[in-house]
Parts: structure tokens; C-alpha cells; sequence
């Protein structure tokens, strides 16, 4: 099974979510070898992703949003050994409402093209920011 969207009941839980204050959002993104536009256009998975990355960024900042933190998947230890992620990053957002304000946003909508085209499959995991400490938990 591919995830590469939300539905309305998932929309519903994210907006239900009782807590105000900045979240982060856990992305996890496999991308296709080759990008699937609507329109048959030809580019990698890769390069539709940059596309909807530098369309949609503008939005993204004026919102308030910033990448936190990004790494490279090296070695699935703990889980299926097939699961593979091509990008893996946490975006932080002043508010879940910022998340919703985005997402409605007519500039970032006409980016999703790219963002569609481009994932095979993704996680995407609301988080409420937690203090780092030196013990795990």
C-alpha cells in the first residue's frame, strides 16, 4: 500500500489534536524512479521533488515553518528490511493552524503537482516538540 495523501477523517484528527504551541512533522518520503506528471512531462522522482521544494518553500517561511532537522537513511535496524526513505527531515510549524494554513495556500497547492508526481510512498507523523535530554524518553 502507497500513502502519498491524506483523507478527511485523518485531516479531522490532525485539526482535533487538543494543544496549542508549535509542532513538528515527522516526513518520511520514498520517492519513484521516474516522476508521474499528469501531463507525461519527464523528470526523476528527485527532481519533481525539488520542484515542489523550491515552488513551495516561499509559503512554507512566510508561514513560519523551518526544517529542524534532516539526516539520510543509512540502515533500517528496528523494522520491515524493504522499507527504504529517500528523504527523512522534520518540519517545524509556530502552529498546527500554520500546517492548515499552508496547505490552503493557492501557490502551494499548484506546487503539490510536483510533490505528487515525485512520492512513491510517505510517512507523515504530527509530533508535539519535546525539551532533548541525556536518557532516552
Amino acid at each position: 500500500m502507497t500513502y502519498t495523501g491524506f483523507d478527511g477523517d485523518s485531516f479531522r484528527g490532525f485539526r482535533d489534536v487538543p494543544r496549542d504551541g508549535s509542532i513538528h512533522m515527522l516526513n518520511l518520503v520514498k520517492l519513484r524512479d521516474r516522476a508521474a506528471y499528469e501531463d507525461g512531462r519527464e523528470a526523476t522522482g528527485m527532481e519533481a521533488y525539488r520542484a515542489y521544494s523550491k515552488e513551495s518553500a516561499p509559503v512554507f517561511q512566510r508561514l513560519g515553518g523551518r526544517i529542524v532537522w534532516s539526516g539520510k537513511m543509512e540502515h533500517m535496524l528496528i523494522g520491515p528490511s524493504d522499507e527504504t526513505w529517500d528523504l527523512c527531515f522534520i518540519a517545524e510549524y509556530p502552529s498546527a493552524e500554520a500546517f492548515v494554513d499552508m496547505i490552503k495556500d493557492p501557490v502551494y497547492r499548484e506546487a503539490m503537482k510536483h510533490r505528487q508526481a515525485a512520492v512513491e510512498t510517505s510517512r507523515l507523523i504530527r509530533t508535539a516538540p519535546g525539551e532533548a535530554s541525556g536518557g532516552f524518553g
